[in-house]
């Protein structure tokens, strides 16, 4: 008897510290659903606009192993890259719903996005009350659109964080019902997310570190109960990456998956310095908090006030570990690319959510007149909020896609892609072959022509790491094996990332191997910003450049 007392006391003390504060409750709900649909609504709003922003490289990689995957050909054939394959089966899965195109990505972005603002919500609002949820859903809508992390991109980070959130959201949810399909369903959710990108491997991990909590903290309990809740949690982490192995390997391409994701994978991440990460967070940090800098210090203010009631603590710790969690998932490489942060977005967006409920709950505490109790958390959030939009306003707003990308990338060829692969398309046969000599994939999709050789990077081949010599023998001998129709050499430093001590062996391959066998058909002269100069067939080889940046079109000679 006294053991199903304790029981039921524990159960109670769960749904206490789950569950949103009383005095949140005096908000109806109507009006919260209402807010949130507006919420949803200024996103939709934004991205919209974005639906024909030009693909850049990440997403044309994305894109093009997505269409592959729809063409019967499996990941890694002929596409080779250190990403886990569950960003192409999102893409090839957005292409078949929405259409080959930027705006059929956008238009899955969109989706996206707009499920993890609810997911945002849902998780701020168990935590800290439903204020709290519709701030924290209003300030992750704002940043994640953002520039300053290349948020108008369908980068995979966005992926990762919609599993991430809806695994997590079910893993409280399992700790409070203790329902068995719950952890295991929490874990598929994770395990997805980590099939997104490796980095998703950093709330897998933080699942694991609040489930072992949470048992310890629940005292002496069968150990049956412990181990089937630990291993239906595990079970779900491992099912989808087990059957993506699986098919991975029937499909014949798990070498070359594993090579790409984890031996190479595992140099690239060892290759910059402490120092050289240092530099790099130096570098990108500033970009990042350009616009938001007032949400981010109303997100720390948000971390002291969670920790400064004694009731809280709880749900303190929580958001404490899973910001810790969203900071490593940044770090891997130490290269703190802007959309890397898009991890750690719903960390600082339930925080910023955070001092806005317990701000009204306190007022209502303290009996205040009902008119400060809404008033004052509103300006709270407001004020900042709407700072951080009044600075982004031109890029949301104003300026077309092309003049956004643009504005972001300056002289990389992604406005200029839609046009080189028309041509291409063009006068070439479906089932004739292009290589690039750039990192530009989003060539390939656009003109729906295959690669004469699966290395759509050039950035690993410029890396100094042990394979760089050998995937540029590899390239050579997969392209003159193809004899590709067209060969374009991207003359734009941000395209290779050489570097002095770079392999040099493909520079000294190419120029001899197009004087003999190919002919200048396309010149794209790119400036820094402004309109390109497009020249094909023979004004191309009588045009000089006027910008360092040049995209040379070579086609095979009859």
């Amino acid at each position: 008897m006294k053991t199903a007392t304790s029981r039921t006391q524990r159960r109670t003390q769960r749904r206490r510290e789950s569950s949103p504060p009383r005095a949140s409750l005096v908000v109806p709900r109507p009006l919260i659903l209402l807010l949130l649909a507006l919420v949803l609504v200024f996103a939709a709003l934004i991205r919209i606009r974005m639906l024909g922003y030009p693909l850049e490289r990440d997403e044309g990689e994305y894109a093009y192993a997505g269409q592959l995957i729809l063409q019967g050909v499996p990941p890694y054939q002929l596409a080779y890259n250190m990403k886990l394959p569950g960003i192409y089966a999102a893409y090839a899965l957005i292409l078949a719903v929405f259409g080959q195109s930027p705006g059929g990505i956008h238009w899955g972005l969109l989706l996206v996005n707009a499920g993890a603002i609810v997911l945002v919500f849902a998780l701020a609002r168990r935590l800290f009350g439903p204020v709290a949820g519709i701030a924290a859903a209003a300030t992750y809508a704002l940043l994640s659109a953002s520039q300053s992390v290349l948020g108008t991109a369908a980068h995979a980070t966005h992926f990762v964080v919609l599993p991430a959130l809806a695994g997590l959201l079910l893993l409280l949810q399992a700790d409070e019902t203790r329902a068995l399909w719950a952890y295991f369903w929490s874990g598929v959710l994770l395990g997805v997310a980590f099939l997104m990108k490796q980095h998703g491997a950093v709330f897998v991990l933080f699942g694991f570190a609040f489930l072992f909590s949470r048992l310890l903290r629940r005292g002496p309990e069968p150990s049956t109960g412990h181990l089937a809740r630990t291993f239906l949690f595990c079970a779900g982490v491992i099912l989808p990456v087990g059957v993506t192995c699986i098919l991975l390997l029937r499909a014949g391409v798990f070498d070359k998956f594993w090579f790409w994701t984890f031996s190479y994978a595992r140099q690239y991440a060892a290759e910059a310095s402490p120092a050289d990460g240092w530099r790099n967070l130096g570098f990108e940090l500033p970009h990042v908090l350009a616009y938001s800098k007032p949400l981010w210090a109303l997100a720390g203010v948000g971390l002291l006030a969670a920790w400064s009631r004694k009731e809280q603590r709880a749900r303190a710790l929580y958001v404490t570990g899973f910001l810790v969690a969203s900071v490593l998932g940044v770090c891997p490489g130490l290269y703190f690319r802007g959309h890397y942060f898009i991890l750690l977005l719903p960390a600082i967006a339930i925080l910023a959510g955070a001092p806005v409920g317990l701000a009204m709950r306190f007022l209502i505490e303290k009996r205040s007149p009902a008119a400060l109790c809404y008033v004052l958390p509103a300006l709270l959030f407001a004020i900042p909020w709407g700072r951080c939009l009044a600075r982004q306003a031109e890029v949301f707003f104003e300026l077309a896609p092309a003049q956004v990308c643009k504005l972001t990338y300056g002289a990389n060829p992604f406005v200029e892609a839609p046009a080189i692969a028309r041509y291409i398309a063009a006068h070439s046969g479906s089932d004739e072959r292009v290589a690039i000599l750039g990192s530009e994939p989003e060539i390939y999709f656009y003109s729906r022509r295959r690669s004469a050789s699966g290395h759509i990077y050039m950035y690993g081949l410029m890396e100094k790491q042990p394979y760089a010599k050998r995937m540029q023998q590899e390239m050579i001998r997969e392209i003159e094996a193809a004899r590709p129709t067209f060969l374009l050499v991207v003359a734009i430093p941000t395209s290779w990332l050489a570097r002095e001590e770079s392999e040099k062996l493909l520079f000294h391959w190419y120029p001899r191997y197009l004087a003999e066998h190919y002919r200048l058909t396309g010149l794209i002269d790119i400036p820094q910003s402004g309109e390109a100069v497009y020249r094909w067939d023979d004004e191309a080889a009588t045009y000089s450049p006027r910008s360092p940046y040049v995209v040379y079109v070579h086609r095979r000679k009859a």
